[in-house]
């Protein structure tokens, strides 16, 4: 199986993510440029963490506009696995991918931190080495990652079991003061209906070797790699 990481002018996560998925995982893996319009045969696209064209406009809208983004839609609209990190998930949000969008955090502050999210849902090719409430320890580091979406919106997104991962307590417990940029429902991460498409504001890739802290991102790209075996 082969994955592509694309880099935008920002990217800062690019290698973080291609490292763990080609030196921990062993995995075919290439950087794919976002002026290019060649996927090049992959089976999972990362659109990886940092601040696309410098966030000057609005996280991600800038980045939408991308050639490559083209191809990310075809992709996705023929079942290929997207997975978007962080400023992905802001990427994939404007790309009109996933629904809803990102407001600042609900303090105003930057957070880089480790913080512990509940898988809601472990039938998805992003989870499934996963169960349900089971809770995981992975760091964040955003400015914009308070998620909103309208009542009809989130009714949808309830209702097709679309909530991946929520900020909980080390207990799974889903509360306020563990929801600590403010997204509604405590969304840390969503997946979009057919279930190919994954938007996650957590750094999976910065807490897959154990020299980092925490192993327990491994589990989101161990999912995917087993889906696609």
């Amino acid at each position: 199986m082969k994955f592509g990481v694309v880099i935008f002018p920002g990217s800062n996560c690019d290698y973080d993510t291609y490292w763990v998925l080609k030196e921990v995982f062993h995995q075919e893996t290439l950087f794919l440029w976002h002026k290019d319009h060649d996927l090049r045969g992959i089976d999972c696209v990362v659109l990886p963490g940092g601040f696309s064209y410098g966030d000057y406009l609005r996280s991600g809208a800038i980045a939408r506009f991308s050639p490559l983004m083209q191809e990310v839609r075809e992709f996705a609209a023929r079942g290929g696995l997207v997975l978007g990190i962080c400023n992905g998930f802001q990427v994939l949000l404007e790309l009109g991918l996933l629904p809803g969008a990102m407001l600042r955090n609900k303090n105003l502050k930057f957070l880089c931190q480790f913080v512990h999210l509940k898988i809601n849902n472990a039938e998805t090719p992003f989870t499934n080495q996963g169960r349900p409430g089971q809770v995981l320890r992975i760091p964040i580091a955003h400015y914009d990652g308070n998620f909103y979406a309208p009542p009809e919106t989130m009714e949808e997104i309830k209702k097709n079991n679309q909530i991946v991962l929520q900020y909980s307590t080390s207990t799974g417990e889903t509360t306020e003061e563990a929801n600590v940029n403010g997204s509604l429902e405590n969304i840390a991460g969503l997946i979009n209906q057919q279930g190919n498409v994954l938007g996650m504001m957590p750094h999976p890739e910065r807490a897959s070797e154990a020299v980092l802290g925490s192993q327990d991102g491994r589990l989101i790209f161990q999912s995917i790699i087993s889906w696609l075996s």
